[in-house]
């Protein structure tokens, strides 16, 4: 199969769109015509799973004009209720479900002038990596059908790669927008915990779950941010050149030939554009991996407590069986331990712009693709894509995925942050020196 791609960079970034939106430029109802038909043309992908074309048509033929998102259309991730919707979360355990009310998250989008097309593709409930477990099937990658495209924000990162819409609205527990940002190509960003609000997003495991955009740019994740935390002000242009600081804990290194390729040749770059690079050590990877899952493990069963599962994903139903022999002083020693690891991870940021590593160390698998040849022999899927990406959201801290230069499939380098400014500026930087 030939890859679906397609960019909305032609019209601009988000601000300039909208803003050619609100001076009469451009015309909400073309944007949405244009969305529409691209989400057509790309049914194959699996990357929408609920289109409301009337209900956009509507919105766009009646828009005024105002606000900084006028007429961008926007999907949203299945699990981020929008009153008289569906509400599946991905599961034929929910397939009457029907939203009665819009997320936070969704009045924001509509009061800042966007257009929402529809639904975007989950793993089922949000809780896996791959985007291959939902009641209508696996989300597909647009540089290749024949790969995944990544989750649990599946959908986002392929209809933003596939150009169905410039922005898209993920969540992310364990890197599920930075994963599929890195394996379609795209940029990714989770802001540091609490900047967007989770209020109306269905649950995977609260004290790690973040809202994320997923965009073909930095300077329209970065626009889309502050439209929706409410800043007012648009970010701030890249700063000089940053410290930056290259991690080199072996576990963050296992990575596939042409992911250790591109990542050389990325901070090769990167120095040579002025980047001052040097070795950073994170904490222990596996403590702070049993940390994450003991963490997400318990909350996880708590929230699907008592709910008939026979007819959950078979993966999504082995996880949470898994998940609920996790005993209750492994929660609480990983509620202590992740505030030690908060405090560490902040000190250790306080004296650089960012700190970067490969936001996975795999390219895109296959969509059938259950185990993938490591060094070692061969590893589950699902535990190479996670590999790189829990640590931000135990101690919360912004983390982003921006696109490689790579010559094959895409592979994304991630950033952490000490906060949302900094990561953004970061970005800035990293994205214009790989595109000089």
């Amino acid at each position: 199969m030939t890859s679906m791609l397609e960019d909305w960079r032609d019209l601009g970034t988000l601000e300039r769109v909208a803003a050619a939106v609100r001076g009469g430029e451009l015309d909400p109802v073309g944007l949405t015509e244009r969305a529409l038909r691209r989400a057509e043309q790309t049914a194959a992908l699996n990357a929408v799973v609920h289109l409301d074309p009337d209900g956009a048509r509507a919105v766009a033929a009646g828009h005024d004009r105002r606000g900084p998102l006028a007429g961008i259309p926007v999907l949203v991730k299945e699990i981020v209720e929008v009153e008289g919707w569906p509400f599946r979360c991905g599961s034929a355990a929910f397939a009457d479900r029907v939203g009665t009310r819009d997320a936070e998250v969704v009045r924001r989008l509509r009061a800042a002038g966007a257009v929402l097309l529809g639904l975007s593709h989950s793993h089922e409930f949000a809780y896996g990596p791959t985007g291959t477990s939902n009641r209508v099937g696996p989300c597909r990658n647009p540089h290749d059908p024949e790969r995944m495209s990544g989750g649990s924000s599946a959908g986002a990162g392929a209809a933003v790669a596939a150009g169905v819409v410039p922005l898209a609205i993920g969540t992310d527990t364990a890197g599920s927008v930075r994963i599929p940002a890195a394996l379609c190509g795209v940029v990714g960003a989770k802001p540091a915990r609490g900047t967007l609000p989770a209020c109306g997003v269905f649950p995977l495991a609260q004290s790690l779950d973040h809202l994320g955009v997923l965009t073909g740019s930095v300077a329209d994740a970065a626009y889309a941010l502050e439209v929706l935390a409410g800043r007012g002000a648009g970010p701030g242009a890249a700063g000089d050149a940053p410290r930056l600081g290259v991690v080199a804990n072996p576990e963050y290194r296992d990575w596939q030939q042409d992911v250790g390729r591109a990542w050389t040749a990325a901070l090769d770059r990167l120095r040579a554009a002025g980047a001052r690079l040097e070795e950073v050590t994170l904490p222990d990877w596996t403590a702070m991996t049993a940390t994450a899952v003991d963490l997400q493990g318990p909350e996880a069963t708590a929230v699907h407590l008592g709910r008939d599962t026979s007819r959950y994903q078979p993966d999504v139903q082995r996880r949470l069986s898994s998940a609920a022999k996790i005993p209750a002083w492994r929660y609480v020693r990983a509620r202590a331990d992740a505030a030690t690891l908060t405090t560490t991870v902040t000190e250790l940021l306080a004296g650089l712009d960012a700190v970067v590593l490969p936001a996975v160390p795999i390219t895109a698998p296959g969509v059938e693709a259950d185990e993938i040849a490591g060094p070692d022999g061969p590893t589950r899927v699902r535990e190479r894509l996670l590999r790189n990406t829990r640590l931000a959201n135990v101690t919360g801290h912004p983390a982003w995925s921006v696109p490689l230069p790579s010559p094959g499939l895409p592979v994304g380098l991630q950033l952490l942050a000490a906060d949302d400014g900094q990561a953004a500026a970061a970005a800035r930087w990293i994205e214009r020196a790989f595109t000089r």
